[in-house]
């Protein structure tokens, strides 16, 4: 399957429609799709990899290989149900940055890590604005939906999926949706691994070539749309050649923020089918979207019924 590919480069061609159309498409059939001319600066974007890859084999590599899942691995006689081949650790951003000063991040990592992070809230808010129009929703909606106090939540899971020699007995990462908005993912270049559900068939997400950005929506982005924009289900397998790197920032609602569909994507209810039968009497050979529009008003008290 041809994954989606959004050239954000035609915002600024005069194809902003084009644009919009394949992002509408991507959302709403696939739930994942891949950025390219994303404004992101790709010098940074290798650093941070450089930077965590080094942390990965300095702090974490040897821990994770004398792990008690590690070592049991050989011993191991059926695939693993209940635990992850991965060695990860998370980083909180916005609205307070926070992490845990037990993995050792250098000062440096966290510098480059922070110029990263600020590029790429400001593309997380570009798709959001992009899908908020494409929901007929205004552009700011959804930062506004999950902002509540202090703004939207914006954190990192930094991943790396170590080499494995019997991959057929662990998986990377069990299969999941993503409980948050926008997922915004720096990936490995070389190792493969990653895979979503389409159509009830496990697609291949290929190594991000070219500094490309991968993009998932999550479960927010599906109570949003009212069902519109499904989130959906994705793992990541072990590989036996070599180690995956994953670095996947999280666009999220404030964990106080109240999420629900917005209004304007609701149908209308509560209404007796008789008085449908009056609007739609005076409304048949037009679109059907208005006649719902009045249904709701007059639902919610906002206008009458024709006489």
């Amino acid at each position: 399957m041809e994954i989606p590919v959004i050239d954000l480069e035609g915002l600024n061609e005069n194809l902003k429609s084009e644009t919009r159309e394949l992002l509408h498409q991507a959302c709403e059939n696939w739930g994942f799709f891949q950025v390219t001319n994303h404004g992101v600066n790709v010098e940074l974007m290798d650093k941070v990899k450089k930077l965590v890859n080094l942390h990965y084999e300095e702090c974490m590599k040897r821990r994770f290989y004398e792990s008690e899942m590690a070592k049991g691995l050989e011993s191991r006689d059926a695939p693993a149900t209940d635990s992850d081949w991965e060695s990860s650790y998370f980083i909180w951003h916005r609205p307070k940055a926070k992490f845990d000063e037990s993995i050792n991040l250098s000062d440096e990592l966290r510098k480059v890590m922070d110029e990263y992070i600020n590029q790429i809230i400001k593309l997380a808010e570009k798709l959001s604005e992009l899908i908020c129009e494409n929901l007929t929703l205004e552009k700011d909606y959804m930062k506004k939906a999950f902002s509540a106090t202090a703004g939207p939540s914006v954190g990192t899971k930094v991943a790396k999926y170590p080499q494995c020699d019997r991959p057929e007995l662990v998986t990377g990462l069990r299969a999941h949706t993503d409980a948050g908005g926008i997922i915004l993912l720096l990936q490995d270049d070389q190792v493969p691994g990653l895979e979503f559900l389409k159509d009830g068939k496990w697609v291949e997400i290929p190594p991000s070539k070219n500094n490309t950005i991968f993009v998932n929506t999550g479960d927010q982005i599906e109570v949003l749309s009212n069902g519109k924009y499904k989130s959906t289900l994705h793992r990541v397998l072990a590989d036996k050649n070599g180690s995956r790197l994953s670095i996947a920032t999280f666009y999220n609602p404030a964990p106080d923020a109240l999420i629900s569909p917005a209004p304007e994507l609701l149908y209308p209810n509560q209404f007796r089918f008789e008085d449908y039968l009056k609007v739609y009497s005076t409304t048949k050979f037009s679109e059907k979207g208005p006649r719902f529009e009045t249904m709701k008003k007059m639902t919610s008290g906002q206008c009458s019924l024709p006489a």
